[in-house]
C-alpha cells in the first residue's frame, strides 16, 4: 500500500516508531512480479507440533516453503543435525523439505523424537516449530478376574471400566453381548472416566453382560473388558439366596435399602478444583446416588452461565462450556436433590492460557534508507516470555546491525541498507506452550509497476460510487496521479478522491463522468501509467411492481413485474418464493414480465419477489399472496350444562383459510330413530364458538358443526359424544289430517305420522276420533299404531264427518287435537240436467243452455258439467261412417257453454251430463240442431289440358267441403309478359255442374295466369291458381310431332350425344396433361340457340320462358306454385291477386269481380328462384335445333 513519509525523522523514538509502523510495503502476490523479486524464505506449510502417527503407515513430516532464490532444507532431531543421507528409510520430497520415513519392516519407536525444519537462502533462514513425533498405542486390557455382583434393590452401584492407557486416550462406551448400547437415564449413566454409575439399582438391572469397550481411533481397534455380571435382589429373595452366594460373591449392603437423601458418587467431598486452558472445553461432572433418583442442577456462584456456549449433557450430570475464556473462571455449584433432601458440591475452576497472538509479526519490505518495525505481541496465563532470533540464531548472538534495535516485543529498523535482509523469529512461551513466528525484513529497490490490467472497462450505475483501480508496486512506494481524457490537470478534489492504494473514487457518478482515465505511478527510479475507461449506465428499476393478491383456492393469479433498464443491458428476471427458488411445478409459469400461478393451493401462500438483474445492479419488489378457501372443520366439540330439554355445545373453530367464517351450522343425528342421518338444528354467527341447543325428549343425540365462509361449507366436524334425553309425552299431534271415502259406504281418515324425534318416547300410537257432523252423537274412537290411515265402514253416502287424530305414547297423550271435516265416499250422480236448449250463432258456433241438477242428486262433490256432441252429417245427407263424439267440460256450477269449430251446413246432436269425483251422471235427452250454410273450400285441383295456338282447356275438381249448395264457379285469367307485368283481367261465370272449360281466342306463345273459386249463397270460397303458355303456331306443332317420330331424327340425336361424349373425354385428357381447352372461344363461335331471345311478332309482352328454359332471366310470379303434373292442390294455392299489384290495394268483391285498377308495373323478382314446374315443351326443344 502507499506509505506516508515521516515528517520528523529526528523526533522522539515513540513518534518514530508510529511513523515506521505505517510505512510497511506490501509485496503483491502477482506471480509475474514475485518471479523477479528477491525474497527471504517463508514457511508455507508444516506438520502440527504434536504429531501422533499410525504405526501401520509411513511417517510424513511436512515442511514447505518459498523464497527467491529457491531455498534449501535441513532437519534436526532431538536438537542435533538429522542426516537423512545416512538412513535409507528416510527421503525428502523434491523441491520440498517434507520427510517421508518408510517404516516397512522397521520400528516406529526408532523415529520418535523432536524434529525441526530449517529453510535457507542467501537472504535469510526460517525455522519450523518443534514437531514431536509419537507412535499411536492401543494396549490390550490386562487380564483380571471379574467377580459377579449381588446387590440389594435400591442401593447404588459403580461398575468400573479402567481401560488401558493409550495414545491418544480411547473412547469409552458400554454394550451387551449383542453389541447393543446399554440404555442410560437419569438413574444409570456413564461418567467422564468411563465408569457406569447406578444412582439406585432395580431388579430389571439384573444381567450378566455389562461390557466396557475402549475404541482407539488412530489404530482403528476396539478393546473389550471381561463381562460383568450383576444380580439385583429384592428383600423377599435375599434370605433365600444370601447363603448360596456368600462364599464366592461380593455382597453390597447387608441392611434394607430404603428411600434416602442424595449423596455424591463423584466428585468426593464438598469442594474440588478444576484447571482448564483458555479456548478449550470445560467439562464439570456431578453424579449422585439416592432414592428416589436425584436430579442435578448447575449454577455459577459469581455470575451467569454463558448461554450460547453452555450445554448440559448426560441427563444434566455434565456441564460443558466450549471456547473457554478467562471470564469463565470461578466457583460452580452442582446441586443434587430428591423428595427427601438435597446436597451440593462446589468446583473451583481455574483458567490458564498457553500463549496466543495479539499481534503476530508480518513480513516487512522496505526500500533502502527507509524505516520500519516488526511487532510480536502475545498474551497468556501466566504471562509468556518473548525471545527474538535472526536466521534461527538468538539475536544477541547474531552479527551487530546499527540499523536494528530490539525493544522487548518489537524490532525497530531505521536507515536500512540493501544487505539488511534477514528472517527474524519471535518465540513466545510459558509453562503451557509456545508460539513461534517467522517474519522477514526484505530491502528492495524497484521502479513502479502498474498491477491493474490495461484498458480495463469500468461500468457503474448513475448516482452510485465509481472506483477505478490503479494497483501498483515499487520501492520506494510510488505516488499515484489521475487524469481524465486529454486533460493535463490532476484530478483532485470534489467529486474525485484518490485513496492510498491508488484507487480513484467518484462519490456520485453521473453521465458526464463517462470517458477515459489515466493513472501514473512515479518514484525515484521511474514511472508507469495505465488507461481505463468508465461508462455510467442507467439504473435498473421495476416500474410496475407486483400487487398484493387474495386468490380463492384452485384459482389463478398473475403477478406483473415490468422493468426499465439501460438499453445496453438485457436484464434477467428471476422470481423467488420466500427467498428461495420457485417450486419445480408446471403450475408456475414465468413470462417475460409476469409470473402466473395456476390452480392455486395453500402451499402457494407466501412472499414472492421479482428480481431484475444486470451485470451491474439489480432491483427487486416483493408481494404477498394470500389464498382463501372454505374453512377447516371445527374440533374439540364439548357438551356442557346438560338438561332435560337443552344442552350447551362449544367447539374450537378450524382455520378460516383467510376468509372470515360467517356462521356455524349445528346438525344432529338421532341414534335411536335415524342413525346415520344428519338434520339441521340451528346456526350461530361466525363470531361465536358455542350454541345453546333446544332438545326433544327420547333422542340419542350426536352433534356436529359445519363452518361457512364466503367460499362455501367446510367438511363437518367429528361428531360430539352422544347425549340421550329422557322420554316424555308427545308435544304435538299428527298433521295433514283428512277424511275422504273411496267407496260410497266408507270414510278413509289419513294423517301424516310423527317422526321419531316427534314421538318423544316409546310406544307411539294414534287415537282416531270421528262423528257425523251436525248430528247429536258421541265421538267414536279407535287406537292404532304404525299406520297413517284408518277406514270407517258402513257410512252413508257422502255425508260430512268431524275428525281428529291424537298422538300418545307410553308416557302420556299429546294436547287436544284440532277438528277437521271430511266426507264419506261419493257415488255416481242420479239425475241429468234438464231443459237443454241450443242457440246457433253462426255456421261454426252454437251456445247450449241447461238447468242444473239438485245437489242431493249429485251424491258427491260437484265437479261440473260435460257436453257430448257429434256430427250426424250434412243437412241433405246423413253420414254412414263412424261418428266421433267430442266432449267439452265446464267446471263448477255453470249452466251454459259454447261449442266452437262446427262445420257449416251440418246436422249435430248433443247431450249434457253432470259429474263428481266418482264419475258422470246419466245424460240428458239428445238435442238436434243444424248449422247454416258457409263459403266452400277451394276446388280440389286445377289442370291445364292441350294448350294450343289460341285456345286451351281447364279441368278442375269440386271443393272437398261444399259447406252449402254450390251456385257456380268464377274463372278469371290474365296474360303475363316477359317482364312479369300483368295484362287485363278477364272474368267468366261457370255453372255449378261444370268441371272443365275451354278458353278460345287466346294469344299464341303467351303465358297466362288463371284464378278459380266456387261459391255458395253465402259467398265465394278459396281461390286456386295455375299458369300455362300457348304454343307458337300449328305448323311447328305438327312438325314437332312428325320429327319426334322419325328414325333419322333419333339417329341424329344419338350421334350428337356421342360427339359430345368424345369431346368431354378429350377435354378431360388435355386437362390432366396440363393443357388448356379453349372453351370460351368455342362458346363465342357457337352460341347456344336456347339462350337466344325469341322475338314476338307484335312485341307487346316479349317471350315469357319457363323455369326449364331460362332460370336466371325469366322467373315465375311471386308466390306461384305449379306442380310438375300441372295440378294445384288446395293447400298449395295460397296466391292472391294482391301479389301482382303494388302492395295490397287489389281485392275481390263477394261476387268475384276484381276491385282496383291494374297497376301495369313490373313485379319484383324473388330471390328464392322459380317455383313453377311447367314441363319443357317439345316445341322449345325443336327450336333449339332449327
Amino acid at each position: 500500500m502507499l506509505r506516508k513519509r515521516c515528517l520528523t525523522p529526528a523526533g522522539p523514538p515513540l513518534i518514530l516508531l508510529v511513523c515506521h509502523v505505517i510505512t510497511a510495503l506490501d509485496v503483491p502476490l502477482d506471480p509475474k512480479i514475485l518471479e523477479g523479486l528477491q525474497q527471504p524464505p517463508t514457511l508455507t506449510h508444516q506438520s502440527p507440533k504434536d504429531y501422533i502417527v499410525d504405526p501401520r503407515e509411513n511417517i510424513v513430516i511436512q515442511c514447505e516453503a518459498k523464497g527467491k532464490p529457491t531455498p534449501s532444507f535441513s532437519w534436526t532431531r532431538n536438537g542435533t543435525h538429522f542426516d537423512i543421507e545416512k538412513d535409507a528409510r528416510v527421503t525428502m520430497k523434491p523441491n520440498s523439505g517434507t520427510l517421508v520415513i518408510d517404516i516397512t519392516g522397521g520400528k516406529v519407536e526408532n523415529y520418535e523424537g523432536v524434529y525441526q525444519c530449517t529453510v535457507r537462502n542467501e537472504h535469510g533462514t526460517a525455522v519450523s516449530n518443534n514437531i514431536i513425533i509419537r507412535q499411536s498405542r492401543s494396549p490390550l486390557w490386562s487380564k483380571e478376574r471379574v467377580d459377579p455382583i449381588l446387590i440389594q434393590e435400591g442401593n447404588s452401584l459403580i461398575l468400573e471400566c479402567r481401560p488401558p492407557a493409550g495414545l491418544p486416550p480411547p473412547i469409552i462406551f458400554w454394550m451387551d453381548n449383542y453389541f447393543q448400547r446399554l440404555t442410560q437415564s437419569e438413574r444409570v449413566s456413564q461418567g467422564l472416566n468411563g465408569d457406569l454409575y447406578f444412582s439406585n439399582v432395580k431388579t430389571e438391572d439384573t444381567r450378566n453382560d455389562y461390557i466396557c469397550y475402549a475404541r482407539f481411533n488412530h489404530t482403528q481397534t476396539i478393546q473389550q473388558k471381561q463381562p460383568i455380571s450383576v444380580k439385583v435382589l429384592s428383600m423377599d429373595a435375599i434370605n433365600e439366596t444370601i447363603a448360596a452366594f456368600l462364599n464366592d460373591t461380593e455382597f453390597y449392603s447387608d441392611s434394607p435399602a430404603g428411600e434416602r437423601r442424595p449423596t455424591f458418587m463423584i466428585p468426593k467431598g464438598q469442594t474440588s478444583n478444576k484447571l482448564v486452558l483458555r479456548g478449550h472445553v470445560l467439562k464439570l461432572e456431578c453424579i449422585a446416588e439416592g432414592l428416589p433418583t436425584p436430579e442435578i442442577q448447575w449454577r455459577k456462584e459469581s455470575g451467569e452461565l454463558p448461554s450460547k456456549r453452555t450445554f448440559h449433557e448426560n441427563f444434566q450430570k455434565t456441564l460443558k462450556i466450549i471456547d473457554v475464556t478467562e471470564a469463565d473462571a470461578g466457583l460452580y455449584r452442582c446441586v443434587a436433590k430428591n423428595s427427601l433432601g438435597s446436597i451440593h458440591h462446589i468446583i473451583n475452576v481455574t483458567i490458564m492460557a498457553s500463549p496466543y497472538w495479539i499481534t503476530e509479526p508480518k513480513n516487512l519490505v522496505l526500500a533502502p534508507k527507509e524505516t520500519g518495525v516488526l511487532i510480536c505481541r502475545a498474551n497468556g496465563i501466566p504471562d509468556p516470555s518473548i525471545t527474538w532470533l535472526m536466521n534461527g540464531i538468538p539475536i544477541e548472538n547474531s552479527p551487530k546491525d546499527l540499523s536494528r534495535k530490539v525493544d522487548r516485543d518489537s524490532i525497530i529498523f531505521s536507515d536500512v541498507q540493501t544487505g539488511s535482509s534477514a528472517v527474524y523469529q519471535c518465540n513466545v512461551s510459558n509453562e503451557f506452550g509456545y508460539l513461534l513466528a517467522n517474519a522477514f525484513l526484505n530491502v528492495l529497490a524497484e521502479p513502479p509497476r502498474i498491477l491493474t490490467p490495461a484498458n480495463q472497462m469500468y461500468q457503474v450505475i448513475t448516482n452510485s460510487r465509481a472506483l477505478l483501480d490503479c494497483a501498483s508496486f515499487g520501492s520506494p512506494i510510488p505516488k499515484i496521479n489521475w487524469f481524465k481524457d486529454d486533460q493535463t490537470s490532476i484530478l483532485d478534489g470534489d467529486p474525485y478522491v484518490i485513496h492510498d492504494n491508488g484507487t480513484l473514487e467518484i462519490h456520485v457518478a453521473q453521465k458526464d463522468n463517462n470517458g477515459k482515465y489515466t493513472c501514473i505511478a512515479m518514484n525515484d527510479l521511474g514511472k508507469a501509467e495505465n488507461r481505463v475507461q468508465l461508462e455510467v449506465k442507467d439504473p435498473t428499476r421495476i416500474i410496475k411492481q407486483p400487487e398484493y393478491r387474495v386468490v380463492q383456492f384452485a384459482g389463478k393469479v398473475i403477478f406483473e413485474c415490468k422493468v426499465k433498464h439501460d438499453p445496453t443491458f438485457t436484464p434477467t428476471i428471476m422470481w423467488l418464493k420466500n427467498n428461495e427458488e420457485l417450486p419445480d411445478n408446471e403450475r408456475f409459469i414465468v413470462g417475460e414480465d409476469s409470473l402466473t400461478i395456476g390452480e392455486v393451493t395453500e402451499i402457494d401462500e407466501g412472499t414472492y419477489t421479482c428480481i431484475a438483474n444486470t451485470s451491474l445492479d439489480k432491483d427487486s419488489a416483493s408481494v404477498e399472496l394470500t389464498v382463501y378457501d372454505r374453512p377447516d372443520p371445527s374440533t374439540d366439540l364439548e357438551l356442557t350444562d346438560e338438561r332435560e330439554r337443552s344442552i350447551h355445545l362449544t367447539w374450537t373453530p378450524g382455520f378460516d383459510h383467510n376468509s372470515i367464517i360467517e356462521k356455524y351450522i349445528v346438525e344432529y343425528e338421532d341414534g335411536l330413530h335415524e342413525p346415520g342421518v344428519w338434520h339441521y338444528l340451528t346456526e350461530v354467527p361466525g363470531t361465536k364458538s358455542n350454541a345453546h341447543l333446544e332438545l326433544s325428549p327420547h333422542v340419542l343425540y350426536s352433534f356436529r358443526v359445519v363452518s361457512m365462509n364466503e367460499v362455501g361449507r367446510s367438511q363437518p366436524s367429528s361428531p360430539s359424544r352422544q347425549y340421550q334425553t329422557a322420554p316424555a309425552a308427545p308435544d304435538e299431534n299428527p298433521s295433514k289430517v283428512e277424511g275422504a271415502g273411496n267407496e260410497p259406504d266408507n270414510l278413509v281418515i289419513t294423517w301424516e305420522t310423527l317422526t321419531g324425534i316427534q314421538s318423544n318416547g316409546p310406544g307411539l300410537q294414534y287415537k282416531v276420533h270421528w262423528k257425523q257432523k251436525d248430528v247429536d252423537d258421541d265421538w267414536t274412537s279407535v287406537t292404532v299404531a304404525n299406520v297413517s290411515k284408518y277406514i270407517v265402514s258402513g257410512t252413508q253416502t257422502f255425508v260430512p264427518y268431524e275428525i281428529k287424530v291424537q298422538a300418545l305414547n307410553d308416557l302420556g297423550i299429546a294436547p287436544e287435537p284440532s277438528t277437521v271435516v271430511g266426507y264419506s265416499g261419493e257415488d255416481l250422480p242420479m239425475a241429468a240436467p234438464g231443459n237443454v236448449r241450443v242457440r246457433v250463432e253462426n255456421s261454426t258456433l252454437a251456445e247450449v243452455h241447461w238447468e242444473p241438477v239438485s245437489l242431493k242428486s249429485v251424491r258427491g262433490h260437484q265437479k261440473g258439467y260435460k257436453i257430448y256432441y257429434w256430427k250426424e252429417g250434412s243437412v241433405f245427407k246423413q253420414s254412414r261412417r263412424h261418428v266421433e263424439k267430442k266432449i267439452l267440460t265446464f267446471s263448477g256450477d255453470k249452466t251454459h257453454g259454447k261449442l266452437p269449430g262446427l262445420d257449416p251446413f251440418s246436422l249435430y246432436k248433443l247431450n249434457v251430463r253432470v259429474f263428481n269425483g266418482k264419475g258422470e251422471g246419466p245424460p240428458s235427452p239428445d238435442e238436434q240442431f243444424e248449422t247454416p250454410e258457409g263459403v266452400p273450400s277451394a276446388p280440389a285441383f286445377l289442370k291445364i289440358l292441350n294448350p294450343m295456338l289460341d285456345f286451351l282447356t281447364l279441368e278442375w275438381g269440386a271443393p272437398s267441403h261444399h259447406n252449402g249448395l254450390l251456385t257456380g264457379y268464377t274463372l278469371k285469367y290474365q296474360p303475363i309478359n316477359s317482364t312479369h307485368e300483368l295484362g287485363p283481367l278477364v272474368k267468366i261465370i261457370i255453372p255449378a255442374n261444370e268441371t272443365n272449360w275451354t278458353l278460345k281466342n287466346l294469344n299464341y306463345s303467351t303465358r297466362y295466369k288463371f284464378y278459380l273459386h266456387a261459391q255458395t249463397s253465402k259467398g265465394p270460397g278459396n281461390i286456386i291458381t295455375e299458369e300455362a303458355v300457348t304454343i307458337m303456331d300449328e305448323a311447328m306443332a305438327s312438325r314437332q310431332v312428325d320429327i319426334a317420330t322419325q328414325g333419322w331424327f333419333i339417329g341424329l340425336m344419338c350421334a350428337i350425344a356421342l360427339l359430345i361424349l368424345v369431346l368431354l373425354i378429350f377435354c378431360f385428357v388435355k386437362r390432366n396433361k396440363g393443357g388448356k381447352y379453349p372453351v370460351k372461344e368455342k362458346e363465342d363461335a357457337h352460341p347456344d340457340p336456347e339462350i337466344q331471345p325469341m322475338k314476338d311478332d307484335d312485341g307487346t309482352f316479349g317471350e315469357y320462358r319457363s323455369l326449364e328454359s331460362d332460370t336466371e332471366d325469366h322467373k315465375p310470379l311471386k308466390g306461384s306454385r305449379t306442380p310438375s303434373n300441372r295440378t294445384v292442390k288446395k293447400e298449395d294455392s295460397d296466391d292472391s291477386l294482391v301479389d301482382y299489384g303494388d302492395g295490397g290495394d287489389g281485392q275481390f268483391n263477394e261476387d268475384g269481380s276484381f276491385i282496383g285498377q291494374y297497376s301495369g308495373k313490373k313485379e319484383k323478382e324473388t330471390a328464392e328462384g322459380n317455383e313453377s314446374s311447367e314441363a319443357p315443351s317439345p316445341v322449345n326443344a325443336m327450336n333449339s335445333f332449327v
